[in-house]
């Protein structure tokens, strides 16, 4: 007979959540425009949530712990300290762990180079207790495991835009809502349910948590914060944010600097999540065709029932991989000598503008300055030669894949991956991991002057490389 059958995972998860937000007045400045250096207040916390998830099959290894944080990006050396000290907290294995960012802008920028400036002595005891409070989820998920099931849907939110803008009249890009590109407004979610009911949901989302920008001097998660807020009210169960795959894409309005444009953003999201939540199915059943009914039309009648026990054991296959993917550094590259020279000149202009009593050139002297402190840092922070070894996890849980991916990637990996596993759910997890991956836009974008790509440190080809190996790492776990 005729059936529809609801992708599902059945797994051992647990999942854990707590407050990490920082001291009010912590160093927070992100935006190179904004003329504040310490936050003044708190719109909403911010949360790290760590999920463990484990073969149905306790005798069977590779276990994943997925550590979310509602931070934009850490430093090599900052989440390095983080990950020993949780880790080593809660007696895990670093491999086993992968860091993921929701990525909002307004949480502070916590780079440890930044505690001469205000407010950046407070950076390195906030990390510490960071890493404190992640370490305790750690082990609060390993006590916590137990039997589940993933139940997946996808929706639409149009809440994401492109965001490559083209400025005719001034013949350059601007980063900033584009009417004329279309945009990836997929929306992936999962129930997770047990024994006695919802556990947690997922929310996977490609869209840049950019609504707060140089304005805003609040502490906030941006959009996330309160998208989990109403999907956690309705469901009764915590919610899990993974961005996806936002290297275009953002709010069509962003950069302003009132939060309750957040809030509403983060609204609409949770609506369109809710919407695809409430069609889900009961965890092990499809929809079946039972037949006709002869009634004043002949109705073609369908029910759920239960799936056979082979489809539930095709639900517990678990397959785990990560590698390193050997990723070409950009040939011209500056060098860290050519960045400091440069962010003197520029810090020397604004000083001159300052002088001068103009304004508006001391504070874009002052932005670029900026540019060029946040590439040197990065830059300084590159492993030795002339590859970036990316870091990527791919999960194979029964009718689902997981990828994990460092780097912030244009949407093409999802849409290119989605659309070569049609029928498949590809949850796509992207920002993990330290920062040096930078950004990886499509090969035929490089050397336009688009902001994503002018500080790309990784060359031309470089998403393509990664969708490619991804797919092949896909198809080796043995897809339908």
């Amino acid at each position: 007979m005729l059936r529809v059958d609801t992708p599902q995972s059945r797994c051992r998860f647990a999942l854990a959540h707590a407050d990490i937000t920082p001291p009010a007045n912590i160093y927070h400045r992100m935006w190179g425009a904004a003329t504040h250096e310490r936050a003044t207040g708190i719109h909403r916390p911010l949360r790290a949530t760590v999920t463990l998830l484990a073969p149905l099959d306790e005798t069977a290894p590779g276990r994943q712990f997925l550590i979310a944080l509602d931070h934009c990006v850490l430093g090599r050396e900052e989440l390095g300290r983080l990950l020993d000290s949780a880790c080593g907290h809660a007696n895990v294995s670093r491999e086993q762990c992968a860091v993921v960012f929701s990525h909002t802008h307004a949480a502070g920028l916590m780079g440890l180079e930044r505690a001469s400036l205000p407010g950046g002595d407070l950076i390195a005891p906030y990390l510490d207790t960071l890493a404190q409070r992640v370490g305790d989820l750690l082990l609060q998920t390993q006590r916590s495991l137990q039997p589940a099931t993933m139940v997946y849907g996808t929706g639409r939110c149009n809440l994401a835009a492109h965001r490559d803008f083209w400025d005719e009249q001034r013949r350059i890009f601007a980063c900033g809502f584009n009417p004329l590109e279309p945009a990836d407004d997929t929306l992936l979610v999962a129930k997770v349910c047990g024994s006695q009911g919802t556990l947690a949901t997922l929310v996977n989302y490609a869209c840049h948590p950019t609504t707060l920008a140089w304005g805003n001097t609040l502490i906030s998660p941006d959009f996330p914060g309160a998208m989990r807020e109403v999907v956690e009210a309705a469901t009764g169960a915590p919610c899990l944010f993974l961005q996806g795959a936002s290297g275009e894409l953002g709010p069509r309005e962003g950069f302003v600097a009132d939060p309750a444009v957040a809030d509403r953003h983060g609204r609409q999201l949770a609506h369109a999540a809710l919407s695809t939540l409430e069609s889900l199915p009961e965890p092990g059943t499809c929809f079946d065709y039972a037949g006709p009914v002869v009634s004043g039309a002949t109705i073609a009648t369908w029910h759920h029932v239960p799936i056979t026990p082979q489809e539930r054991h095709g639900h517990e296959l678990w397959r785990r991989h990560a590698e390193m993917i050997p990723l070409p550094l950009r040939p011209g590259t500056p060098t860290l000598a050519q960045l400091e020279k440069e962010l003197g000149e520029w810090s020397g202009k604004e000083e001159t503008a300052h002088r001068a009593g103009a304004a508006d050139a001391a504070r874009d002297a002052r932005a670029m300055a900026e540019r060029k402190r946040r590439m040197f840092h990065r830059l300084k922070q590159l492993p030795p030669g002339d590859e970036f070894p990316l870091e990527a996890t791919v999960l194979r849980m029964g009718g689902a894949v997981w990828v994990i991916l460092q780097g912030e990637f244009y949407s093409h990996l999802q849409t290119r991956l989605r659309a070569q596993f049609q029928g498949v759910p590809i949850v796509v997890a992207t920002i993990a991991s330290h920062w040096g991956a930078s950004y990886l836009p499509p090969r035929e974008l490089y050397d336009r002057g688009i902001y994503q790509e002018s500080i790309a440190v990784v060359a031309a080809g470089s998403l393509e490389r990664v969708i490619d190996a991804v797919s092949d790492q896909i198809q080796r776990l043995h897809l339908p």
